[in-house]
């Protein structure tokens, strides 16, 4: 608008000013239309999925908004299809001669070994892994092998004894109990070395309970004269 307009107000359709004389006027914008087809658009966003399931009949570029040019309705069949598809797998493969129920299981299989090296990656602490060289990609491959058969028989043991426990749970419980080196100098010049673990809290009690797990023994010191063990002791106290 040219000079001496002053907007005050924008309202569905138009917009509130004033002329230099005082005068109101309604300076039209935006069409109803494309401001319901703003709204649907923000409606679309916020529904997501769920925008699929509605059939919507939208004026034409010169037709006004009425309650016979705009419509909207559930799709009941489309909705119905996704209900009885809600919960299911379709699994698509090209090993069409084999036993279904053998394929699902492989599939299962694969989701939980990629499952086992995210867990070598972020609970074992043992990433990032840069490999150069093939043994090194073998070992990695190994390890990860390891880990996988670590966790399938602790989840197994949790099905039978702790069915509301997971793999992951147990080994965040666990984590505060450490294995220490004690190192303390003898008279003669010699260190005595008592291996120790930490004494579990009450959580990693009552896991290990729930696992009918027993703690071994302490174990036993031992004494050695190696200068260099006595060294690194001394180092890091």
């Amino acid at each position: 608008m040219g000079s001496g307009w002053n907007e005050e107000n924008y309202e569905l359709g138009g917009a509130l000013c004033f002329t230099p004389e005082g005068r109101k006027i309604i300076a039209h914008g935006a069409s109803r239309r494309d401001q319901l087809l703003l709204r649907i658009g923000a409606a679309k966003t916020e529904a997501g999925r769920a925008f699929g399931f509605v059939k919507i009949q939208l004026p034409d570029a010169r037709q006004p908004v009425t309650r016979e040019s705009f419509q909207f309705r559930v799709d009941r069949a489309k909705l119905k299809e996704a209900e009885l598809r809600h919960g299911h797998y379709l699994l698509r493969s090209n090993l069409t001669g084999g036993n279904p129920s053998v394929l699902w299981s492989r599939y299962v299989q694969l989701a939980q070994i990629e499952s086992v090296f995210r867990s070598l990656k972020s609970q074992l602490g043992l990433w990032p892994i840069r490999h150069q060289l093939e043994p090194r990609a073998d070992a990695h491959i190994l390890v990860a092998f390891l880990a996988y058969c670590l966790q399938v028989t602790l989840k197994n043991r949790l099905m039978m004894h702790a069915p509301g426990l997971t793999p992951s749970a147990v080994m965040d419980a666990l984590a505060t109990m450490q294995m220490i080196d004690v190192h303390i100098p003898t008279v003669d010049g010699r260190w005595l070395i008592l291996p120790r673990y930490a004494q579990p809290e009450a959580e990693a009690r009552l896991v290990l309970g729930k696992l009918k797990l027993t703690l071994p023994a302490q174990p036993p010191p031992r004494i050695t004269a190696d200068p260099a063990l006595g060294a690194a002791a001394a180092a890091g106290r």
